[in-house]
C-alpha cells in the first residue's frame, strides 16, 4: 500500500529528510541521546510551517521551560504533534479567507 504524501491527497506538503543533520544543526536543534537512549545525534522534536523558504510557525518541544536538552530522560511530545499542527493550519486557512 502506497503511504507517500502524494498518495494520501496532499498536494502541497513536502517531507524533508535530514539524515546528515545539516539542517538540524543549522536550526540549533541538534540533540545527542547517546548515553540515555543510544541514538547519537538526532533532531530535537519540533514541527514547522514553511512557505516560500520562510518559517511561518514553529512548535518546538520544551521541558522545564527549556528547548533541546541533551541526553534528556523525557521525550516530550506535546506541541509538535499532528493535532497541534492541524489546528494551527485550520486557523491559518481562516485568516487567509
Amino acid at each position: 500500500e502506497d503511504k507517500s504524501p502524494g498518495s494520501l491527497g496532499f498536494e502541497q506538503v513536502k517531507l524533508l529528510p535530514d539524515g546528515a543533520a545539516h539542517f538540524t544543526r543549522g536550526m540549533g536543534l541538534s540533540n545527542v541521546w547517546d548515553t540515555e537512549r543510544g541514538f547519537g545525534e538526532r533532531s530535537w522534536r519540533y514541527s514547522a510551517v514553511v512557505n516560500d523558504m520562510r518559517i511561518e510557525q514553529m512548535f518546538v518541544e520544551k521541558m522545564d521551560g527549556e528547548e533541546n536538552i541533551q541526553n534528556s530522560v523525557d521525550d516530550p511530545f506535546k506541541c509538535s504533534d499532528s493535532g497541534t499542527m492541524i489546528e494551527y493550519l485550520k486557523s491559518y486557512i481562516f485568516r487567509k479567507v
